[in-house]
């Protein structure tokens, strides 16, 4: 297996990185125009059965895991190596919610690049955050304000328990911003068709394969930035 090949389907990891108020303001300014498509190396890539072992099914998670169907999934939301020259340092996240990525900056004039989806409209945020906190298998708890809109969550309040169809899936990154918690989080899903769309109320969601990939790679304390 390639090294770009291992890197991808998650062999190799290590990259060291770093958190709702005032998170909406001060729109990052980060040019992300620096970033580009990969060789045609990705595209051999595709096809083998390393890169098909990226998005797998995880028969050994407490919950094990489906595979996606990775033939659904248009190329530019598929995990995989880009060339990045912004500013940022290694190990910070980029989030682009208009062009429905995320980055992760390698510091070689590389970022991992990952497929997400993005919040609905009305719900869109920017700015930047650390990461405060990581946990496997979350307890999702809608906020109070998401019940009063959908009351049908009320059964949720004191928290839905981890397992395949709770919102947050396999992994959850939790934003905080001044050492508080924004509420915001990067976050696997049991809603695979949604990446790339619009449809959350505000959090960044991946794919479980790529939510477990990126967790591996992310310390506490990496620095966020949302355009």
């Amino acid at each position: 297996m390639s090294e770009q090949a291992k890197e991808l389907a998650g062999v190799k990891s290590g990259t060291h990185l770093a958190t709702r108020r005032a998170f909406l303001l001060g729109a990052a300014a980060v040019g992300l125009a620096g970033c580009s498509g990969s060789s045609d190396r990705w595209a051999q890539m595709q096809e083998s059965n390393s890169y098909s072992s990226a998005y797998g099914p995880l028969p050994n998670e407490p919950y094990p895991i489906p595979a996606v169907n990775i033939k659904s999934v248009p190329r530019q939301f598929q995990r995989q190596l880009v060339n990045y020259r912004g500013a940022e340092p290694a190990g910070t996240v980029v989030i682009d919610p208009q062009n429905r990525h995320l980055y992760l900056v390698r510091g070689d004039g590389q970022a991992v690049r990952y497929g997400i989806g993005v919040g609905r409209q009305g719900f869109a945020w920017s700015g930047r955050a650390k990461i405060g906190a990581k946990k496997e298998w979350p307890t999702w708890t809608p906020p109070s304000e998401m019940i009063d809109r959908q009351p049908e969550l009320e059964e949720y309040r004191g928290g839905m328990q981890p397992g395949l169809q709770n919102p947050l899936g396999a992994r959850a990154l939790y934003l905080y911003e001044d050492g508080r918690d924004t509420l915001y989080r990067i976050h696997g899903t049991n809603e695979p068709w949604s990446i790339g769309k619009a449809v959350s109320s505000g959090c960044i969601r991946l794919f479980n394969q790529d939510i477990i990939d990126l967790y591996r790679r992310v310390n506490v304390g990496a620095e966020v930035v949302v355009l």
